[in-house]
């Protein structure tokens, strides 16, 4: 093989290994909800959806999807290592916008989103918040635009935040206040974008 055909091959396989990452790369003003949208129009479609939908406002969407991934679609939990060297898998399953774990993505899978649905599709990891947010307004009463405790209930589960286990984690309960001064935040900037 010449040298000229070795190195366009080289070349392609190293463009083809970087191309797609660029989908779920994160909106670069991550602090302004009309720069994300206006970024990522089919951001805003998707969370349209889901509030038509589920009812689950847009701004909630905005805060906990910040929260959980910085809306980097492919994110995943850093892994764990033993020895400081020899990697032991990751901390959890949670994958995509939603930072949804296995289980609970193949009970949304079944109940509502189809086999096809994926946790690195805008689309569906905001359909999957807006199917689970609902399901904890049914079953604690929660409102549907209460970031903080959506929130809450969403990182410790419905029944951990039944039994308050949020409680033993204050450093959780201050993310949590993030989340709900982000979503008032996106809120109000929302009710201004073009």
């Amino acid at each position: 093989m010449s040298r000229f055909l070795r190195a366009s091959v080289l070349l392609l396989l190293l463009a083809a290994c970087g191309g797609g990452s660029r989908q779920y790369a994160a909106p670069r003003q991550l602090d302004d909800a009309c720069a994300i949208i206006r970024e990522r129009p089919h951001y805003l479609r998707a969370m349209k959806a889901t509030e038509r939908r589920w009812g689950v406002p847009v701004h909630v969407q905005m805060a906990v999807i910040h929260q959980e991934s910085k809306f980097i679609g492919n994110a995943q939990t850093p892994h764990r290592w033993a020895l400081g060297v020899i990697p032991m898998g990751r901390q959890s399953t949670a994958y995509g916008y939603s930072q949804a774990l296995n289980g609970t993505w193949e009970e949304y899978q079944a109940s509502e989103g189809g086999r096809r649905a994926k946790r690195d599709d805008i689309g569906d990891a905001t359909d999957f918040m807006g199917w689970y947010f609902t399901e904890t307004t049914r079953k604690l009463g929660i409102p549907l635009d209460d970031a903080e405790a959506q929130y809450l209930a969403y990182h410790e589960g419905r029944t951990g935040y039944s039994n308050q286990s949020y409680l033993g984690k204050p450093w959780l309960v201050e993310v949590a206040a993030k989340v709900g001064a982000r979503s008032e935040m996106y809120r109000g900037q929302l009710a201004y974008c073009r």
